[in-house]
């Protein structure tokens, strides 16, 4: 029998976590070996302490962990293991850099060391006593109460309080009939892009704008204008040129924190996208996920025009984690109405245990004060790395000390930027080329940089030689 040392007072592991994770070690490190007999469930609840059900529970995790085996009438024993296949060292390959890697690959290849191009924040930047916390509370939520599909607009305690982070930033909106659950933002997007627009029909995009939505666009036939994007919002000049040689349906952007730039509307360039808008009959479609890190005082276009034509999207992978994919859209009832009919339609309700999850991290998991630390790390991480843009002679489209991304411009052929990005992977670094981000895959020599990713000597040390052949 192993010697347990079991903290009642441990608020990061439970009992059962405890027991689990002693009796796992216990069998990896072989002292408990293959055929040992566990302690019967009520000897061991009365040496520990412990109650019948906790110790039912961790024996039942690991036999289905595979290291322990239950039999009728023989207790539970440790699982007899088969030889394991000797390991072969086998050198690291750099995937092959392509549009469809950075779009999907990307998120179940971890061979690569330095992030430099990814878009979520580091896995250590996690609200993890939050989500610790959310997942205990929901684990004690009774089965029954979680058995059905959930409502088709989404978990009702989290649309309000989505209200009610919206309300503070100018937004009322009615969780009952405004605020529409999705599984993450970019889902929110298809859901609109398929319930408003027809194969054929002309929108128009932020040029550089957000990739994925490119992919969704491309994949509904639809026909993808690029205005350009500036430090202080769009070029409204080039946008009323577009509506009115073309008739788009629509235009998508961000507001905040734009990816990949990182710039943030400015309050003039806003007020006359949403006259054009108006004037021409254009839906908007705010993508607003980076919301909570940005400075007060940055626009809001759903708030400044009530949701007549603007959908407003967000979501939490920037601030809680994007495992979760838990996002939402906000607009006018009757479109919310057929954006729910879209959802069911393409893959009935989303989640009710994730937002469940979700909504407990906003309500117990000292949301606020995690994103403020957030906000500060992010700051911080920008300083370092435009110190090193800028001692490199780099061009960064702008400095806004906030959110994720800088987008900066490397003196290289726009043409030779994809073999920059193929040559930094083979040095285990993941650059992201400007071209991934622009209508058409047109070429460029700027790039994405994910700046807490982007601090790493190494990342520097291959740019700098780069610039010096």
């Amino acid at each position: 029998m192993i010697e347990l040392q079991l903290d009642r007072d441990r608020a990061q592991a439970t009992l059962v976590e405890q027991l689990v994770t002693a009796f796992s070690s216990a069998i990896e490190q072989q002292a408990l070996r293959a055929g040992a007999l566990l302690p019967s469930v009520r000897q061991l609840a009365q040496t520990e302490r412990l109650s019948t059900f906790t110790v039912t529970e961790a024996y039942g995790r690991l036999v289905s962990m595979g290291l322990v085996v239950a039999r009728r009438g023989s207790g539970y024993r440790v699982a007899t293991r088969a030889a394991a296949a000797p390991r072969r060292s086998v050198a690291w390959q750099p995937p092959s850099l392509t549009a469809t890697w950075l779009l999907s690959d990307v998120f179940a290849d971890h061979s690569v060391p330095i992030k430099a191009g990814c878009g979520w924040l580091p896995n250590e930047w996690v609200n993890e006593s939050g989500l610790h916390h959310a997942l205990r509370s929901v684990s004690r939520v009774p089965a029954a109460r979680m058995a059905d599909y959930g409502h088709p607009y989404g978990f009702a305690p989290l649309r309000e309080r989505i209200a009610e982070q919206l309300d503070r930033h100018g937004l009322p909106a009615d969780p009952a009939a405004n605020v529409l659950l999705t599984a993450g933002a970019t889902q929110a997007l298809d859901l609109i892009v398929r319930t408003l627009l027809r194969s054929g029909d002309k929108v128009v995009v932020e040029d550089p704008g957000y990739c994925n939505l490119l992919q969704i666009l491309r994949l509904a036939g639809l026909v993808v204008l690029g205005v350009p994007r500036t430090p202080a919002g769009i070029d409204t000049d080039v946008l009323e040129r577009l509506v009115l040689e073309h008739g788009p349906k629509a235009i998508f952007l961000n507001t905040t924190l734009q990816n990949p730039t990182g710039a943030t509307f400015g309050m003039a360039a806003a007020f006359r996208l949403l006259q054009i808008a108006e004037r021409h009959d254009l839906w908007v479609v705010e993508d607003d996920v980076s919301r909570e890190l940005v400075p007060p005082g940055a626009p809001l276009l759903a708030a400044m025009e009530g949701l007549n034509r603007v959908l407003y999207v967000g979501g939490f992978s920037k601030t809680i984690t994007p495992a979760l994919r838990c996002g939402y859209v906000v607009a006018e009832r009757d479109v919310l109405r057929e954006l729910a009919r879209t959802k069911m339609a393409v893959g009935l309700t989303s989640s009710a245990a994730t937002e469940r999850i979700v909504e407990k991290v906003l309500t117990e998991g000292r949301y606020a004060r995690h994103v403020d630390a957030v906000t500060e790390k992010l700051k911080d991480a920008h300083m370092r790395v435009e110190e090193r843009m800028d001692g490199l002679g780099l061009e960064v489209f702008c400095k806004p000390r906030a959110g994720l991304f800088l987008w900066a411009r490397l003196p290289v052929e726009p043409a030779h930027a994809i073999d920059l990005a193929t040559h930094a992977l083979e040095d285990g670094i993941w650059l992201a080329p400007g071209s991934y981000f622009r209508p058409g895959d047109a070429a460029s020599d700027w790039f994405r940089f994910n700046v807490p990713y982007s601090t790493e000597d190494a990342l520097w040390s291959f740019i700098e030689k780069w610039l010096g052949r």
